[in-house]
């Protein structure tokens, strides 16, 4: 090979490499400049809400506790508010369901009681329940607001879950939790209070409405097991398990008798007239927070002193004085003229008429609760 061929060679081999390296640059450069171009979309985050958050309660109970815990910070709608309505048959509204469908947190009781409220909320949604908490099942007592148990926890978790959703305004949940809590604290040390007073307090039933709420408080259950259990399971109560219910409220063997005004049947009116002519307190309940009541806390302690007055009208139940020596001569007489002027939870126990009012004024719409069944 003469000299000129070698060095044309050699300007070719030198080229190619030239050429491919060049080609390799580029290729570099372009796989650097997508990775550039990519990487700020991997770091996009979701922007945080803000506003009122959407809160939809099943019952008005769970939702005046959300509010409570929520204040401005939440916009509460509760599906079932109505003492008028028997809310085991409540069959909710397409519109309700819509509503269900954008909240961005669902509280719901659980335990069969609104199966509707959980199946129609969006699968974005948080769901706050009560039975979930306390661990109840279908087939438990569901009133599970009764108890102090599920009123504690739901309350924390409501905080925990607005928190989540509006973290900027954690330290206001956690304010307004702090002091439901200090008002749950003095129920439950009046509770606790009267229960020490009276060790062998007891009751029947014409409905396990507020069974929760009667055991913080440590009474006895003496409903006949026949006819609680008739009415738990919606069938025909048996006419001996009604005649022993009959014969216990007419021979005294309870302290009080707890009717709920939106179950009202023959069977029931027959009871709290039993009891009237026999001198037995009644104290009437319903399953949704009355109208006139501003929150859950308000509606639990004003039913817990109906109790304790209709048990005992001369229990003194301020908790926070420290006194209850009933028989201290210098408050005989004020204490007498206070539970007259009361009367809410002696004066109606006993009228005979098979009302069961207790209060003297309860709420308008359970008195009237009582009209159907009679």
């Amino acid at each position: 090979m003469t000299r000129n061929h070698r060095t044309r060679a050699t300007r070719g081999v030198l080229a190619a490499l030239i050429a491919s390296a060049l080609l390799f640059a580029a290729g570099a450069c372009g796989t650097s400049n997508t990775t550039q171009v990519e990487q700020p979309d991997s770091q996009t985050k979701t922007p945080e809400k803000t506003g009122a958050i959407t809160v939809v309660a099943s019952i008005n109970q769970w939702g005046s506790l959300a509010e409570e815990i929520g204040g401005d910070d939440v916009k509460v709608t509760s599906v079932l508010s109505s003492t008028g309505v028997d809310a085991h048959d409540f069959e909710p509204k397409t519109s309700d369901l819509a509503t269900l469908s954008k909240a961005e947190i669902v509280v719901a009781n659980g335990a069969g009681y609104d199966t509707w409220a959980t199946k129609s909320r969006a699968s974005d949604s948080t769901l706050v329940s009560a039975a979930q908490i306390v661990g109840a099942m279908d087939g438990d007592n569901p009133h599970l607001w009764f108890s102090k148990d599920a009123r504690s926890g739901m309350a924390k978790e409501l905080a925990d879950a607005f928190s989540k959703a509006r973290p900027k305004k954690k330290a206001e949940f956690a304010k307004r939790l702090k002091a439901w809590q200090a008002e749950e604290d003095d129920l439950d040390a009046a509770m606790t209070k009267f229960a020490k007073a009276h060790p062998n307090a007891s009751y029947a039933a014409t409905e396990a409405v507020v069974y929760y709420l009667m055991s913080d408080m440590s009474f006895e259950d003496v409903t006949p097991r026949g006819y609680e259990q008739a009415v738990a399971n919606g069938g025909e109560i048996a006419p001996a398990d009604l005649q022993t219910f009959q014969k216990l409220v007419e021979d005294k063997k309870l302290d009080v008798l707890i009717n709920n005004t939106q179950e009202a049947t023959d069977a029931t009116n027959m009871l709290t007239g039993a009891a009237g002519r026999a001198d037995v307190p009644v104290v009437d309940v319903s399953e949704q927070m009355p109208d006139k009541y501003d929150t859950l806390e308000d509606w639990i302690e004003d039913l817990t002193e109906r109790i304790f007055m209709a048990v005992d009208p001369e229990y003194d139940d301020d908790s926070n004085d420290g006194q209850t020596d009933p028989d201290a001569p210098a408050d005989g007489q004020d204490q007498s003229g206070q539970n007259q002027s009361d009367g809410s939870a002696t004066t109606g126990c006993s009228n005979g008429d098979g009302t069961g009012d207790c209060t003297g004024g309860d709420d308008g719409s359970n008195a009237g609760q009582q009209d159907p069944g009679k």
